[in-house]
């Protein structure tokens, strides 16, 4: 991935400096056959994690790949970076003629601000981003997509209180994001809550942070060490790491010879994926890009938030291992989830 990236930095040095003898014709036949004054919308996504992650990497991807099939818009994307290549490749995109750069992460933030300076005809569509970033945009041209952290951490935290036997529960983090200390926080108020109406005392123990998305190591020795002190539950916005995790989670049930510690994915349904996942909290971000896309095309994207809660449907629950999951404790959970879409939960 660095090869190509670098491979396209230098066709997009080259295009720029065409460009400057070339004036643009919007209404020439593309590529792919379209008729003469049609235009042929292009998003790309940068990610600093894998697309074959299995986990937030390959969810986000899904998501805009979804959504450009929906709008009719082509795609490219240069995964796998590190954090000095996040302004390159963003700057990158932009030089060839992206009308819109999806990064799909909090931690994309001053480099989407940057480059949205410098290119103030090209649409930032930035992922947890922050409700205050957009007003940052001297150009207006960024809008914040923003799942709710606080129902991400309650979808889990519910299931979680249920299913607890040890009272103690695991959170693995990839960077210490505002939006992952928000899933934290409504994790751990969930389970704790729902524990008590079960009677249960619910801990969730030291959150430890890999620093990274894509260090699955990492999440291995971290998993291994939460195993250790009792947890039985487990959660992560880590990505890659939280792989590593399950590694972790399906090596101590298989020496145990039994499934007694479980895992909920995010932020796409991947049970099946793992023998210890028992559920996952899943984010429609496709819905949130197709927002964007049809504002690039009104003309009118920028400067706003685009909000995905439980209430709009962009949050919700995904499928339920049954095979673990007892149907008295499904039943308790999707009432739950219900008083969460009611606004009645832990009122």
């Amino acid at each position: 991935m660095k090869k190509f990236l670098a491979l396209l930095l230098a066709f997009a040095m080259t295009l720029a400096l065409v460009a400057c003898g070339e004036k643009k014709d919007d209404k020439k036949t593309d590529g792919d056959g379209a008729a003469d004054g049609e235009k042929t919308y292009k998003v790309a996504m940068i990610c600093d994690s894998s697309i074959n992650d299995g986990g937030w990497g390959a969810a986000c991807y899904n998501a805009m790949i979804k959504a450009a099939e929906a709008k009719g818009w082509e795609t490219e994307v240069t995964d796998s970076i590190s954090q000095d290549q996040y302004y390159d490749s963003i700057a990158a995109f932009c030089a060839l003629g992206y009308d819109m750069i999806y990064a799909p992460g909090n931690q994309y933030t001053d480099a989407v601000l940057q480059a949205a300076e410098e290119y103030p005809d090209i649409a930032f569509a930035l992922l947890n981003g922050a409700e205050s970033t957009p007003a940052k945009a001297v150009n207006g041209n960024v809008s914040s997509l923003l799942p709710n952290a606080q129902q991400i951490g309650w979808i889990a935290g519910a299931l979680a209180g249920l299913m607890t036997e040890s009272g103690k529960l695991g959170f693995i983090g990839g960077m210490e994001l505002d939006t992952t200390k928000g899933k934290i926080a409504g994790f751990e108020e969930a389970a704790k809550y729902v524990g008590e109406q079960e009677g249960k005392t619910v801990e969730l123990l030291a959150v430890p942070y890999a620093n990274s998305f894509s260090d699955a190591p990492k999440g291995k020795e971290f998993a291994t060490e939460l195993i250790s002190q009792g947890a039985d539950v487990f959660f992560g916005d880590a990505s890659a790491v939280d792989s590593g995790a399950r590694e972790a989670i399906d090596a101590a049930n298989e020496k145990a010879g039994a499934i007694k510690i479980y895992d909920i994915g995010q932020p796409a349904d991947i049970l099946g994926q793992n023998p210890c996942i028992i559920c996952s909290q899943v984010t429609d971000n496709a819905a949130m890009i197709e927002v964007c896309m049809d504002a690039v095309v009104a003309g009118n994207f920028g400067g706003n938030t685009v909000f995905g809660t439980l209430e709009n449907g962009a949050l919700s629950a995904g499928a339920i291992n049954t095979e673990l999951v007892s149907a008295e404790i499904v039943e308790k959970y999707n009432a739950y989830l219900e008083q969460m879409k009611a606004g009645t939960f832990m009122k």
